[in-house]
């Protein structure tokens, strides 16, 4: 897979993409990954990217020419242009599977106050990772390629994602437990020291169904 990155501040991915499983699924051709900073295709000779919105109003707009014309210059019919956007579609698990498929992602990250509403021409998807507001779309892209690299095969487990939370049956994961049994008088429930892997099945399902209900009900629905 490739995904390329459109941002003004392109130092902000430095740690997030070389450490970890993302370092080492780059390291093994996994996922080829690539920070673009659209300032370097603006025609304004003072390499300005945004401008007063017209009809007035706080802060600065993007301007649609050096997103437009860098998302051209990459663009293939294989690849899939994200936009990053408050008012997107909420970010959900089964969209991060759908987008491990791909094999050319775009995502671009807004800054400032906004975007000129017709850099939405570009995309073909507007993603959202919540509603709340953030300085730009570098936090929100560095979840979308964490969440999707661990899904690229080979990169990790199969089973390590399969029994992840919002997987199966939308349901928040089981608790786990490691050494010591006891610890500080907390101990390892008897069931997952039984041996008897029907039981501790039965036990997990259990356990993840009581959670959600508790957690997240809107989940059931």
């Amino acid at each position: 897979m490739k995904i390329d990155i459109l941002s003004l501040f392109p130092e902000m991915f430095n740690g997030a993409f070389t450490e970890s499983i993302i370092k080492r699924a780059r390291e093994a051709g996994k996922v080829d990954i690539n920070i673009i900073d659209f300032r370097e295709f603006t025609l304004d000779p003072h390499k300005k990217v945004d401008d007063t919105p017209y009809g007035g109003g706080a802060g600065m707009v993007l301007t649609p020419q050096p997103i437009f014309d860098c998302v051209e210059s990459i663009r293939t019919d294989k690849s899939k242009v994200i936009l990053l956007t408050p008012d997107g579609v909420q970010y959900k698990q089964r969209i991060a599977y759908d987008l491990s498929k791909e094999e050319h992602l775009i995502i671009i990250c807004g800054h400032y106050e906004g975007f000129d509403e017709r850099i939405r021409t570009l995309a073909d998807m507007e993603i959202s990772i919540g509603d709340y507001v953030l300085t730009g779309g570098e936090i929100p892209a560095m979840v979308l390629v964490d969440s999707i690299v661990r899904l690229i095969p080979g990169v990790i487990t199969e089973g390590s994602h399969i029994e992840d939370s919002f997987n199966e049956n939308n349901l928040l994961d089981y608790p786990t437990y490691t050494k010591p049994r006891v610890f500080r008088g907390m101990e390892v429930p008897e069931v997952l020291v039984s041996g008897d892997h029907a039981k501790i099945n039965a036990w997990r399902k259990e356990q993840s169904l009581k959670k959600t209900e508790e957690r997240r009900p809107d989940l059931l629905k």
